[in-house]
């Protein structure tokens, strides 16, 4: 059974950094593609950044500079490392897991983590 573990959320004022992680089990993360999603107050959930390997990586325009995402295979967890964070990166985020690229392109991910918050004060 897929399971995914999130940590690393927080509070954290603008400018700042946090890094998210996700662990999974039950499949191996380097044989999936994997994603940040996020929903923020109000808001529709949006992609944040997804990876499978070199052949797939892709970040949201509004990340893009700032947000680095990146497997490690050897301990089987997704990180999304968030610098210059702003008030509108305020939201829950959400790890994700496919092993059709085909479904992760098209954001149509089977499993899901359960979200860590993250806050950013101005």
């Amino acid at each position: 059974q897929v399971q995914l573990v999130e940590s690393g959320g927080g509070s954290v004022q603008a400018g700042g950094s946090l890094r998210l992680s996700c662990a999974g089990s039950g499949y191996l993360i380097s044989t999936y593609c994997m994603g940040w999603f996020r929903q923020g107050p109000g808001k529709e959930r949006e992609v944040v950044a997804a990876i499978r390997s070199a052949d797939f990586t892709r970040y949201a325009d509004s990340v893009k500079g700032r947000f680095t995402i990146s497997k490690d295979n050897a301990e089987n967890t997704l990180s999304l490392q968030m610098n210059s964070l702003n008030p509108d990166d305020t939201a829950m985020y959400y790890c994700a897991a496919d092993f059709s690229l085909q479904r992760c392109v098209s954001n149509q991910y089977n499993y899901w983590g359960q979200g860590p918050q993250v806050t950013v004060s101005s």
